[in-house]
């Protein structure tokens, strides 16, 4: 079981949050984005393309049905995956860390031009649209919410291992 499940939008920080988390942790950090691009054999965004969204889905849900029962350190899921109901039924009973961004500080971290495949026209809007979507999911399946907006990976570990504690 993980010790922190890491969940947020795009640009939220999970990943780089989470490594720095899971090293003041002394745990390791995985992430299923890059779980399902190992099982793929190509990128999240080749995924997008080649197969569908719906055929990344069913790779998103594996997945984190195999990290939450395997990995014991800081997971990050990818930010559409609270969107599956299973997905959100497993997390049940684990330690899930809500990492709230706002829409530009995301932009900002994302980068308009940057390979994420649901962002790819009108990407501050469809950023804004997914943001909004998710938010009440996040928040509700939030046992603990750090915001990020204009801060740096130690000043919101530091946050997190006070309210982990």
């Amino acid at each position: 079981m993980p010790k922190v499940v890491l969940i947020g939008p795009p640009g939220s920080g999970k990943t780089t949050v989470g490594r720095a988390l899971a090293a003041r942790l002394g745990v390791d950090f995985r992430d299923t984005d890059s779980d399902i691009e190992v099982i793929a054999g190509k990128s999240v965004s080749d995924i997008f393309v080649e197969d569908g969204e719906e055929r990344f889905r069913e790779l998103e849900r594996a997945a984190v049905a195999v990290a939450l029962a395997e990995h014991d350190g800081v997971l990050a899921l990818g930010g559409g995956a609270i969107m599956a109901a299973e997905s959100r039924l497993l997390l049940a009973g684990h330690t899930v860390v809500y990492l709230q961004v706002g829409l530009a500080d995301a932009v900002q971290r994302v980068g308009l031009g940057a390979a994420r495949p649901l962002l790819v026209l009108n990407p501050r809007s469809q950023l804004k649209k997914l943001m909004d979507e998710r938010r009440p999911i996040y928040e509700g399946l939030a046992t603990l919410t750090a915001v990020t907006d204009g801060r740096d990976q130690a000043e919101i570990v530091d946050e997190l291992l006070a309210g982990l504690a």
